[in-house]
């Protein structure tokens, strides 16, 4: 993987993967039908954990709770729609060697640790290259998909934070499990959300600080008093609006 520019080798490769999802998609007879009650949960219990340094990555669609999604056919389509985004966008986290921890229903999480993916390299660099080739990817090959379908075109923002987190298995016994990222790293990242705009990437402080020279380049400060603050010094903990974005592959 090639961290510092959009390759034409891996674009290509995510041109034909979108055209076999598009492929199997189409394919599909009705993915939802007709329940008649929603199953009881059993009570989570929390099991082994590790603690590492990653960059956590948080994304949502933007505007999803105004799409038409009162009739059958619109949540057809609404499932048809997400079903080839998130596809994308997971692959994509787990090219960069992200993990992707969980899906929110119009959003997903992921962590980067440190000293991982091909070859190996820091979890932010990481975190933040992936993101840039997920918004190239909704903007030049999914949303095309879209428009040409007569369905909105989608639009997504991008919080990113870096530190200490925990990584825990959490789930009922034999029913349900999976990794949760706990700790105030993924708190940030999710919560800096709420300032960012649609196709928009954020970016907390410990991020700007560990990424290299030539990327800090295009981070501007966008919000110094945030309402985070260092617990060793009592300074503001700040976001920044990363800027730079792929101009094509190479």
């Amino acid at each position: 993987m090639d961290y510092e520019r959009l390759t034409t080798a891996y674009w290509q490769s995510q041109l034909d993967r979108l055209r076999r999802v598009l492929d199997v998609i189409g394919e599909r007879p009705v993915a939802a039908v007709p329940g008649r009650v929603i199953p009881e949960p059993d009570e989570l219990a929390l099991g082994t954990g590790r603690q590492l340094n990653a960059a956590v990555l948080f994304t949502d669609i933007s505007r999803f709770s105004a799409r038409p999604s009162g009739t059958g056919n619109e949540q057809q389509l609404l499932l048809n729609v997400l079903n080839l985004y998130f596809s994308e966008m997971i692959r994509v986290c787990e090219e960069y060697g992200g993990t992707v921890e969980k899906n929110t229903g119009d959003g997903l999480m992921a962590y980067f640790e440190d000293n991982s993916g091909d070859p190996p390299e820091t979890g932010c660099k990481r975190a933040v290259a992936a993101a840039l080739s997920m918004l190239y990817v909704t903007n030049n090959a999914i949303n095309p998909v879209l428009v040409n379908s007569n369905s909105q075109p989608i639009e997504f923002r991008v919080g990113i934070d870096y530190g200490l987190v925990t990584i825990a298995q959490l789930g009922a016994a034999r029913r349900f499990g999976g990794l949760v990222a706990i700790g105030s790293t993924a708190n940030i990242a999710s919560k800096m959300l709420d300032e960012t705009a649609p196709g928009e990437i954020f970016i907390g402080e410990e991020v700007y600080k560990n990424l290299p020279v030539t990327w800090k380049q295009y981070s501007q400060l966008a919000k110094y008093e945030t309402g985070w603050v260092y617990i060793s010094t009592g300074l503001h903990y700040s976001f920044y609006k990363y800027t730079g974005r792929w101009k094509g592959p190479l």
